[in-house]
């Protein structure tokens, strides 16, 4: 059976995306798990340097997303599922947008300083207010827990069309 599965660019942005995210969650837990000196910061760093290359991948993935529209649902999919993959798609992209901007407007509020891999240092995007700072990270911090679950949820969702339904779901993303 032939698979009508996602272009190749768009089958990169998602899986740039993805190894970006995880990285991301990993630094997170890595930076709130050293002592604080110059090993943490350095761990900050990578952290935000993640957030911003993956706020830069969804933006470029949503922009060929609509020069380039998905393919259709798998045939059979019962509407339930298409609808519930549709929500949970939208508001993976909705959350993979606003933490990054969460941590870049908690970070300026901080204030601290947010270099890109060491190339460029992004702008802050509000004033010094350490309150509004701890509010706004605090925010992107339990976002970033559910997300993890959102995250859980759509690779068991994929990996259940691949096992249990043996449909075409995953292997249309697949390289």
């Amino acid at each position: 059976m032939k698979v009508t599965g996602y272009n190749g660019i768009a089958k990169l942005f998602h899986w740039l995306t993805a190894v970006a995210v995880i990285a991301a969650i990993v630094l997170g837990f890595a930076m709130n798990s050293v002592e604080s000196g110059p090993r943490q910061n350095e761990l900050y760093d990578l952290h935000r340097s993640t957030g911003a290359l993956i706020l830069a991948l969804v933006g470029m993935r949503l922009l060929w997303r609509l020069y380039s529209p998905p393919p259709p649902p798998v045939a059979g999919l019962p509407k339930w599922q298409e609808k519930a993959a549709t929500y949970m798609h939208c508001l993976l992209y909705v959350f993979l947008f606003a933490m990054p901007l969460l941590g870049w407007a908690g970070t300026s509020a901080f204030p601290a300083r947010i270099m890109v891999f060491g190339l460029f240092e992004l702008p802050p995007l509000v004033g010094p207010d350490r309150e509004l700072s701890e509010l706004l990270l605090g925010i992107h911090w339990r976002m970033g827990v559910v997300l993890c679950l959102m995250i859980a949820g759509h690779a068991g969702a994929a990996l259940f069309h691949h096992f249990i339904r043996k449909d075409e779901t995953l292997r249309r993303m697949l390289p």
